[in-house]
């Protein structure tokens, strides 16, 4: 299982039924709004160019669709969205495929017409308790193999944990060493070096005094500060906290979140060949640990998935990559992203439903984990 950085950012995405070339390409252009026909047939080409990978002919479209239309009428509905920059023809072919626009329009359909409530998911997380790093693995390894996409799972910052026991080790004379664990399973050990020699007796009463107030607190609450501060302490006790504190209150810099990442071994297996330097690229960043980053971190709304693709994913050079994603997290606050990584040309209700499955599975997860702390 591999681990990356994880930045963030926010994405806007395009009106349901909206054609917003300024979105997609950057270009200033008025909103279009489809016919039914229009949307009918334009999404009829997604379903099968998804499903054959070649360029659909009006004449298989009325077959492999069941159309009560001609396949003249098809032709001059396919003429109206190549207009509109939804469809294209690739080279002198007389088939059409789907443009990034066409595909923003369907995916967007999707998520507008998903069930109230996410499709089961053979995830079982309940047998886990509070190991939420198994969790995560376990996710991304489940679809990875449902979707043959890449899988990525963006863990939780260990200040969004509470403390669950902490140890304050002598190693050495002048060398302590503090270990936390978290409510998530998450271990965080820092050492510290003194001047003079350390008393064993204040080493034991400082483990002693720190799992008896912060047990249960929130590693990044203003509620832990103040646990350093109590004004009952002693001179000595003090100095002595004041030194370890970094342990708790600096965890939240000092640590890499983390991205479980399942299903790149396969990865170019039945990649096309105009798909090669995009996914190349994509390995790139992956064996790097540089920025898949900002592109997962955080969706615009946490209660829909979201979706990004083509240009706008332009600046990684990721153009015939797309990935969709979930939230997932406590009424509260949004904890991780469920995402996949795939082709521009995907199954996007299965990936959408699958995500959104999966971050519900992962939410009714943490929560349990989390329950103590809100």
């Amino acid at each position: 299982m591999i681990r990356l950085y994880l930045n963030r950012t926010a994405f806007q995405p395009v009106a349901a039924g909206l054609v917003t070339p300024a979105t997609i390409r950057g270009m200033s252009q008025p909103q279009v709004e489809l016919t039914s026909r229009q949307r009918e047939i334009l999404f009829h080409v997604v379903d099968e160019y998804v499903g054959t990978g070649q360029p659909v002919g009006s004449k298989m479209l009325v077959q492999s669709a069941g159309l009560e239309v001609s396949s003249s009428t098809v032709r001059n509905v396919f003429s109206e969205l190549e207009r509109l920059g939804l469809l294209t023809h690739p080279h002198t072919s007389a088939g059409r495929i789907p443009t990034e626009s066409g595909y923003r329009i369907y995916v967007d359909r999707v998520i507008e017409r998903l069930d109230t409530r996410p499709e089961p998911l053979p995830l079982d997380l309940a047998s886990l308790r509070s190991e939420v790093e198994v969790a995560l693995e376990t996710a991304t390894e489940l679809l990875a193999n449902i979707t043959h996409l890449i899988a990525l799972v963006s863990a939780p910052s260990i200040d969004t944990a509470s403390v669950r026991h902490v140890e304050v080790l002598l190693l050495q004379p002048r060398l302590v060493m503090v270990v936390v664990i978290t409510s998530t399973g998450g271990v965080a050990k820092r050492v510290f070096t003194f001047d003079s020699p350390v008393d064993e007796g204040l080493a034991a009463w400082a483990a002693q005094y720190l799992n008896e107030e912060l047990r249960g607190i929130s590693l990044g609450s203003h509620q832990l500060r103040r646990r350093f501060e109590d004004p009952s302490l002693g001179g000595s006790e003090r100095r002595f906290l004041d030194t370890l504190r970094p342990a708790f209150t600096g965890l939240e810099g000092a640590e890499e979140r983390r991205i479980y990442i399942g299903g790149a071994a396969g990865l170019l297996e039945e990649v096309r060949a105009d798909e090669l330097d995009s996914y190349r690229r994509l390995l790139e960043l992956l064996e790097k640990r540089a920025a898949l980053l900002d592109l997962m971190a955080r969706a615009l709304d946490p209660r829909r998935p979201f979706v990004r693709f083509g240009e706008e994913l332009e600046a990684t050079g990721l153009g015939a990559i797309s990935i969709v994603g979930a939230a997932y997290g406590l009424p509260t606050r949004t904890l991780g992203t469920v995402s996949l990584v795939g082709p521009l040309r995907m199954d996007y209700g299965k990936a959408i439903r699958t995500v959104r499955s999966a971050a519900w599975e992962l939410s009714r997860f943490v929560e349990t984990v989390y329950a103590d702390d809100e």
